[in-house]
């Protein structure tokens, strides 16, 4: 199967063909089948490596008007790490569409210039719950106009405390826009979001629900925790090569970890 079966934009097929892509995952498939030809809310269960920012890109990028300065388009991300990479996954898919133009938002950048850059006009906004709920309290953005909003890594939004905030932002939105949805698993807190602010949404999984993905192996060390940094040394200096991401939340853990 391929992209071009779906009916995609051939703007978007440009694109995408030029990054490399020549088969869509099967949560892409399912997706651009369903989004492409529908106006739907979607319940999508995939896990993190599975191709879902094209998932829901591309039927979104699809569906907007690239000509009108409006926000169409609002893509919620727990992590501005996450947020910074959609937003640069959405401009290369629309790189050939004349006028597109996407924004990110979130926390440690200067608001000021996120203000000035949402003012100059733009369709698709990729926002941290916390941030978006500050430019929205100062008045600073108007979503007025959504027809789609996505939730991604939704199970994660939750777990990190945004459920207050995402309440707080869907209610701003259109009553009228389609919501899609994105979590590697169903637990009861993103199912009563689904619940609250969704109609009759179509669920589409690659894989099953709450299984973590088969190509992933987990280990841990249980270790006291005086003991962690230098345990966390021990690994990185028993694997020379080793590439990876180390999750902290309060910022004074991060400073010590830097010195490890």
């Amino acid at each position: 199967m391929t992209f071009e079966q779906f009916g995609l934009d051939s703007r978007l097929q440009q694109a995408i063909s030029e990054m490399g892509f020549t088969s869509p995952t099967p949560i892409q498939q399912q997706t651009l089948a369903k989004l492409l030809t529908e106006k739907t809310d979607l319940i999508g269960l995939a896990q993190t490596g599975t191709g879902k920012t094209a998932a829901f890109g591309l039927p979104m990028l699809h569906n907007i008007d690239s000509e009108s300065r409006t926000i169409q388009g609002l893509i919620l991300s727990p992590t501005r790490e996450l947020g910074m990479q959609i937003s640069k996954d959405m401009v290369n898919y629309g790189k050939h569409m004349k006028g597109l133009k996407v924004v990110a938002v979130y926390g440690g950048a200067r608001i000021d210039q996120q203000i000035k850059d949402i003012r100059n006009g733009c369709q698709v906004i990729v926002a941290t719950p916390g941030r978006l709920v500050d430019l929205i309290e100062r008045k600073a953005i108007d979503l007025s106009n959504v027809q789609i909003t996505v939730l991604d890594e939704a199970d994660e939004m939750l777990n990190m405390g945004f459920k207050d905030d995402l309440d707080f932002i869907l209610d701003k939105t259109p009553k009228t826009k389609n919501t899609w949805l994105f979590s590697a698993t169903m637990p009861r807190e993103v199912a009563q979001i689904a619940k609250r602010y969704m109609e009759s949404p179509m669920e589409l999984s690659a894989g099953n629900k709450n299984e973590g993905a088969d190509n992933i192996e987990h280990v841990y060390y249980v270790v006291q925790g005086r003991n962690r940094y230098a345990a966390l040394k021990r690994v990185v200096d028993s694997n020379p090569d080793i590439f990876g991401i180390i999750f902290c939340r309060p910022e004074q853990k991060l400073k010590k970890l830097l010195m490890v």
